[in-house]
């Protein structure tokens, strides 16, 4: 029964953490914008590395952390960033409005502002307007895609979710999220606004409710 209750914590943060891949690959589909398989692979691997990278940190450091404040800490890292996606359209439009950038800093692959817009506009990430992902831009896009999981792995790790579950799920879900995503917004109609954050915002918070009780 533990067991299952922990593979069922890893693949709810999994897919909390897949779904902006999710709507990302949707847009993109919507117009027109292929993910090659190259391409696609680069961010699951990517993505998935990032939330290892801070689930490792995050249970190097737990056995420092008092339980209360590991729960404490926890709950309000989860609870703030299931909020901030509870609110997504507020949250990326202050984004927008504080991160525009130029042609230098859009061409840019590496530069940080340039991962913070992505975070807000996804679709930027065809910078060369080539209506396909190249695998440089795939780096970009995967490092915006993955600022939720540095906090969100960090603090499931302190609440002792099994890191590997989530690593594995993560591997599973991001794939299928830009998979599913692209397939379904080429059968969508171009101008259609799809925004499903909120989804990743309700799962985080019941993840961090669910370990308060």
């Amino acid at each position: 029964m533990i067991w299952a209750i922990a593979l069922l914590e890893a693949a709810v943060l999994a897919a909390s953490l897949s779904i902006d891949a999710f709507a990302a690959s949707f847009a993109y589909g919507c117009k027109k914008i292929k993910i090659p398989m190259l391409s696609l692979q680069i961010i699951n691997v990517i993505c998935t590395c990032v939330i290892g990278l801070s689930l490792l940190f995050g249970s190097i450091l737990a056995p420092y952390i008092p339980d209360w404040l590991a729960v404490g800490l926890s709950f309000a890292i989860l609870f703030l960033i299931g909020a901030a996606k509870l609110f997504d359209s507020v949250t990326k439009s202050i984004i927008r409005k504080y991160a525009q950038f130029n042609k230098e800093i859009k061409l840019s692959m590496f530069n940080f502002k340039f991962i913070i817009r992505l975070y807000a506009d996804p679709e930027a990430a065809d910078t060369d307007v080539s209506e396909s992902i190249s695998p440089r831009e795939a780096v970009a896009l995967a490092f915006s895609l993955s600022l939720d999981g540095l906090a969100v792995g960090f603090s499931a790790a302190l609440l002792g979710v099994n890191p590997w579950a989530v690593i594995v799920f993560s591997l599973i879900t991001d794939c299928v999220a830009l998979l599913l995503g692209g397939w379904l917004g080429n059968k969508m109609a171009s101008k259609l606004r799809f925004n499903i954050s909120w989804l990743a915002g309700v799962l985080l918070i019941a993840l961090a409710i669910g370990k308060l009780l």
